[in-house]
């Protein structure tokens, strides 16, 4: 790669230096007030995606070829939790069965797909 340089960063144009009229209208409540206002509204965009998601379902797979994958839920960060521990390699679950599907170590089948072992206890999906 090649590298830059130091003042490339430096290609925008020089920050603008308010005037003494501007400087006035602008007090220092006025900043920090808008800066909160700018913070509770980007807390509340980043809490409502989870608002626009689907109901996550009863059962659902990461396999495209499965009938139990719903392409709409996977647009969101899913988690899953297993009798209380978050377990980040679940390959399919089912709430109601109370069960998940783990990959068996580096064990493939046949076809290069991953074997899969079911552990049971009580499954919480929730998105991230």
């Amino acid at each position: 790669m090649t590298d830059p340089g130091p003042d490339r960063e430096n290609d925008s144009a020089p920050p603008v230096v308010p005037s003494a009229a501007s400087a006035a209208a602008v007090s220092p409540a006025s900043v920090h007030a808008t800066a909160g206002a700018d913070a509770s509204a980007s807390a509340s965009a980043s809490a409502s995606p989870t608002a626009s998601a689907p109901p996550l379902p009863d059962r659902l797979s990461i396999d495209p070829r499965s009938p139990h994958h719903v392409v709409a839920v996977f647009e969101h960060g899913v988690g899953i939790r297993l009798n209380g521990k978050e377990r980040f390699d679940v390959e399919e679950y089912c709430i109601s069965e109370g069960w998940i599907k783990v990959p068996a170590g580096k064990t493939l089948d046949r076809t290069g797909r991953p074997l899969l072992i079911k552990l049971k206890g009580r499954v919480e999906a929730f998105y991230r």
